[in-house]
């Protein structure tokens, strides 16, 4: 299946942006400079949102485009799900309770496990990290998980629950489903929902997205150029101020909701007819992977540094700030690119033998 263009830049940035949430929030729970005065410091739970929408716009148009062809199999499905997100996914997990288990005691760093090791064992390994995360905070090289939780549960849901419906009914299916889903999400008799982030609303509506453009529902927003970039400037204005951000949270979810399946739709398809072809970008969004699951591994050796050396009487703090930036975002593009061509390529070459 034909790549879409774009969205390998949009990953890049989308993960950047967790990196630029993570620096000053750990940064200033160690006592070192940091600056988060700008919106755009405190969208990274958005910029996972989003995250989760161009999931949803990407697998259930897979899963569309081969019902159509009569070739979807849900045994292949998973197992390429399977060796994408395992692989890294269980490494991490196994990192990250060694490093608040052994390492941070071998180096008499003081931090408190205050679960169960075997239940902490239990929630990662059957992907409820979100779970796991919103009960015992287990520290953010496993906080950051919760995410690839979600992703999986929906893997869970979505690919039986498309098989077995008509092809012909798919897009009133999901329609349906989300629009119930997004009204149960908000009942305050069902919190948890909310409490652990199981907005699953949010891949639905980029999965929806994707089938209305397979079935040319969407040419209207191709007659202008003006639209795409309203669209486009709307979301860059989401990221970057306050203005379109409320309070009210289903009002907020409703407009990430329908505002980022949008700005995926044309950014995918080139609503701009512009591309974005520049080799080194494309190749950061294609190891975004690598680059959300160890930022903080890196960003917490980098702070550690950082707090060893004394640093703020070396430095001024504009400067310490910006070496902590460069830091982390250089060695997570090294780290994840050696993680994507000595370890994860093994695992996505194998995903060939089971394409639709």
């Amino acid at each position: 299946m034909k790549r879409l263009q774009n969205l390998d830049v949009l990953r890049f940035l989308l993960a950047s942006i967790v990196v630029f949430y993570h620096v000053p929030m750990l940064c200033r729970n160690q006592g070192l400079p940091f600056f988060s005065d700008a919106p755009i410091f405190n969208r990274g739970k958005e910029a996972v949102y989003m995250f989760f929408v161009l999931s949803g716009f990407l697998i259930i148009r897979l899963i569309y485009l081969a019902k159509q062809r009569d070739v979807f199999s849900i045994k292949k499905f998973y197992i390429r799900r399977i060796l994408r997100i395992f692989p890294l996914y269980y490494l991490i997990v196994t990192f990250g309770l060694l490093f608040y288990y052994v390492i941070l005691p071998f180096f008499k760093i003081p931090y408190e496990n205050n679960y169960n090791l075997f239940e902490g064992i239990l929630l990662s390994v059957f992907f409820l990290p979100n779970v796991f995360r919103e009960l015992y905070m287990p520290g953010g090289i496993l906080e950051v998980l919760w995410s690839i939780g979600i992703e999986e549960q929906f893997y869970i849901i979505i690919a039986p629950l498309l098989f077995f419906i008509k092809k012909n009914r798919v897009l009133k299916t999901l329609v349906i489903l989300t629009l119930v889903y997004f009204v149960v999400f908000h009942l305050d008799v069902l919190y948890y929902l909310e409490k652990f982030r199981l907005v699953y609303f949010l891949l639905f509506s980029g999965g929806i997205v994707a089938i209305l453009e397979e079935k040319k529902k969407l040419e209207f927003l191709k007659t202008s150029f003006v639209i795409p970039l309203f669209i486009t400037v709307t979301t860059l204005l989401y990221f970057i101020t306050d203005v379109i951000v409320f309070n009210t949270v289903w009002l907020n979810n409703l407009i990430i909701m329908v505002l980022f399946s949008l700005c995926i739709h044309t950014l995918a398809h080139n609503n701009f007819g512009v591309a974005i072809k520049n080799k080194t970008l494309n190749y950061f969004g294609e190891i975004s992977y690598g680059i959300y699951m160890y930022h903080v591994i890196v960003l917490n050796a980098v702070v550690f540094i950082f707090l060893k050396v004394d640093t703020i009487n070396i430095f001024n703090d504009t400067i310490t700030i910006l070496l902590i930036y460069m830091l982390t975002f250089a060695l997570t593009l090294l780290i994840a690119h050696f993680s994507y061509t000595y370890f994860e390529t093994y695992f996505l070459k194998l995903k060939n033998k089971f394409r639709e």
